[in-house]
């Protein structure tokens, strides 16, 4: 269907329903997803952020921040699972988040933790030669820019280590307008997400509804040169998403006053 509407490439997301990475034969099944994409000609990025794929009670649990080790190490399995995955279908990167402080937790200890369940994540990565892009998310303990360079500095700037842009996130948070933040992002820029947001409101809307002067986010993306894939990202729309892929990818084409390649849509369950 999207390649149908002409999307150039989707952002699937690892879960039950999409390439479920903990299920068995994951090489095999993988493989066969290649094989769609590539007839398809779509583009991909692996995402990680399925709601309950590790814990089927407690909602993108555990973290790379939780207390128990154990815990830890189960969120770390799950990216180097995606690294796998993303150098056998050829993605453009592997994107990821901190998750959220646990309540007691000191800041100094959950970037400690942070860092040291990454390590691991971008040692496979740069073997495989696919980049690990972290994302800013609101309410996370990396939750901007400014903490994505802190995280850069503590693991010593590593190579593989990329920054997936959330266009509505810059909107709600990020003292920048969110065209100054892909420029300011463009050098470390692996994935981006693409919708409408307001300002203080972490909520996903329809392309229209929120407070985002889209051409301009999209003449500064033409003008860094970045090549990886932009991801529209409505989770909470999933029931209407036929509708809503047809309709992001118009608003897009209009928005884009200049010739470039079409964005492209999000397989998710976030």
């Amino acid at each position: 269907m999207l390649a149908d509407l002409g999307y150039d490439g989707v952002g699937l997301t690892l879960d039950h329903m999409h390439l479920d990475p903990l299920a068995p034969d994951l090489a095999d099944r993988t493989r066969r997803v290649a094989h769609r994409l590539d007839a398809l000609g779509l583009e991909v990025t692996v995402e990680t952020g399925a709601r309950y794929v590790l814990d089927p009670r407690r909602k993108h649990g555990p973290s790379l921040l939780d207390a128990d080790p154990e815990d830890r190490a189960r969120r770390t399995d799950l990216l180097l699972r995606a690294v796998r995955v993303a150098a056998d279908l050829g993605a453009h990167a592997v994107h990821c988040f901190s998750g959220v402080t646990p309540p007691g937790t000191d800041r100094d200890t959950a970037w400690k933790r942070l860092t040291e369940s990454l390590t691991p994540v971008l040692d496979a990565a740069g073997a495989a030669g696919v980049p690990l892009a972290v994302e800013p998310e609101p309410g996370h303990l990396l939750a901007t820019l400014a903490d994505f360079h802190r995280l850069r500095r503590l693991l010593g700037d590593p190579e593989h280590l990329g920054l997936t842009l959330d266009i509505g996130h810059c909107q709600c948070l990020e003292p920048l307008p969110p065209a100054d933040c892909v420029r300011a992002a463009a050098p470390w820029l692996r994935h981006v997400q693409i919708e409408d947001m307001r300002r203080g409101v972490h909520e996903h809307l329809p392309f229209g509804d929120g407070e985002i002067d889209f051409p301009p986010v999209l003449e500064a993306l033409a003008a860094t040169g970045y090549r990886g894939l932009t991801v529209v990202e409505l989770p909470r729309h999933s029931h209407a998403g036929p509708h809503h892929a047809d309709l992001s990818l118009s608003f897009l084409r209009r928005a884009a006053s200049f010739p470039r390649r079409a964005a492209t849509c999000e397989g998710s369950s976030r």
